[in-house]
């Protein structure tokens, strides 16, 4: 990293790493990098109290670093961490007052979630138990879930409409991952036919 180019420090822009909002912008000295690395948890360089200081540590509302990305110029980071609480002074999710983890994000970390479970196998969790039932059960699934929700989408509630689905995109996950794919092939086969 180029941390001349602006007299010793460089931005640090932080991004949740499940959902990609960008939590805050901070700066980092070439020891506050170091720090980051070695713990693991995000530490800039207070302009103000002209010292490092670890994210969260009089709040306890730590970021927690996955990757660390130099931009192309080497004098900017991008910081993907999962965030330990809300990750402004002020208590709001982010610093742009943005609300995180809500929306179409979540499918992302539900991804990563199921991923993990196929790879780990914990015991008594459901995903394993579908894992281990092969893929001849969970298609069975994915084919019940769809019935439920076309009868509650035409004689249920809209409650009951979304719970269904719900259950429907979550044994669909499940099914991708146990072939090798994820909902991210999906979204490129759906954009490939987008005109």
């Amino acid at each position: 990293m180029d941390f001349n180019k602006l007299g010793g420090l460089i931005p640090a822009i932080v991004q949740d790493a499940q959902t990609n909002v960008v939590l805050m912008l901070g700066f980092m000295n070439e020891e506050a990098y170091q720090k980051t690395l070695e713990t693991g948890k995000v530490t800039f360089f207070s302009r103000t109290k002209q010292r490092l200081w670890v994210k969260g540590e009089t709040s306890g509302n730590f970021l927690n670093v996955v990757k660390i990305l130099e931009d192309c110029d080497r004098d900017t980071l991008l910081v993907k961490a999962n965030p330990v609480g809300p990750a402004c002074h002020t208590g709001a999710d982010t610093c742009f007052g943005e609300t995180n983890a809500d929306g179409i994000y979540f499918l992302q970390y539900l991804q990563e979630f199921i991923s993990r479970r196929y790879e780990e196998k914990p015991e008594g969790s459901y995903t394993t138990s579908l894992f281990n039932k092969g893929v001849n059960r969970m298609a069975q699934k994915v084919g019940e879930e769809a019935v439920e929700t076309v009868i509650e989408a035409t004689n249920g509630t809209d409650e009951g409409f979304i719970y269904e689905a719900s259950d429907l995109v979550y044994h669909l996950i499940v099914l991708l991952t146990s072939k090798g794919h994820t909902i991210a092939d999906l979204a490129k086969e759906l954009k490939k036919r987008h005109k």
